[in-house]
């Protein structure tokens, strides 16, 4: 019998109650049709599983008893930053769903010199707030119980220079880059890797992320899509240094 697993943003403990959020209350009620009595999971991103059963379920409102926790260990041991060009509509989705699913540890989606995509104010809390639900969605359903940050929208240059001198290897998607993935020894306990949005990554950002230590990674001959080329990239990482 499939699991359902509810992410709440908020505490949890043995012996409360909760009330699930609005959303994921009418899709246990009216979509699933479960009922008081029935079992599901909770999550909150603090590393562990919240056994709750149904004590209430209203068209409105839907309660549950947490009755257990477990400490869920399916993190994987290389720490992965995805610094992606932010891409057009349900591409940037795609990537934020298949990254979390893969087990990367961040999400930062970036501003480049050839970006199509312009967020700001509103509209970029809005896409934020949305991303955040998609990354909660994704951690649901692959069993995750922490779940990746993931940044507001932000220029290249400014991440850069938030880095510092944090040690972690550094990687960027160039067609043209001289490295492999399985030449990488030995294996980084973390990585940081920038993927380019449509358009690819400027001279300018090339240069930028140069300055910055970064390494040019290549995946093979052929020229792949954004939201394929970070996909296979974390694939192909997580393969080789991580836990796939």
């Amino acid at each position: 019998m499939r699991t359902i697993r509810i992410h709440v943003d908020q505490p949890l403990a043995v012996g409360t109650t909760v009330a699930l959020p609005a959303q994921a209350a009418e899709h246990v009620a009216r979509v699933l049709r479960m009922g008081v009595g029935d079992p599901l999971v909770l999550f909150n991103g603090d590393g562990h599983d919240y056994a709750a059963i149904i004590t209430e379920a209203g068209k409105r409102q839907v309660v549950v008893n947490v009755a257990a926790a477990e400490a869920v260990h399916r993190e994987s041991p290389l720490r992965l930053v995805l610094a992606q060009g932010v891409a057009r509509g349900e591409k940037m989705d795609l990537i934020v769903q298949k990254a979390t699913e893969l087990g990367v540890s961040a999400i930062v989606p970036l501003v480049t010199e050839r970006s199509e995509v312009k967020l700001e104010g509103d509209r970029a809390a809005k896409r934020l707030a949305h991303w955040q639900a998609v990354v909660a969605s994704a951690c649901e359903q692959s069993g995750r119980a922490v779940v990746p940050a993931i940044a507001a929208p932000q220029p290249l240059a400014a991440w850069l220079a938030s880095l510092g001198s944090q040690d972690a290897l550094r990687l960027a998607l160039l067609p043209e880059g001289t490295l492999r993935s399985n030449a990488l020894r030995p294996t980084p306990a973390g990585a940081l890797l920038v993927v380019g949005p449509e358009g690819g990554l400027g001279d300018r950002d090339i240069a930028a992320l140069t300055a910055h230590g970064f390494a040019g990674l290549q995946l093979g001959p052929r020229i792949l899509r954004t939201e394929t080329a970070g996909l296979a990239a974390i694939a192909a990482l997580q393969a080789l240094h991580g836990d796939l």
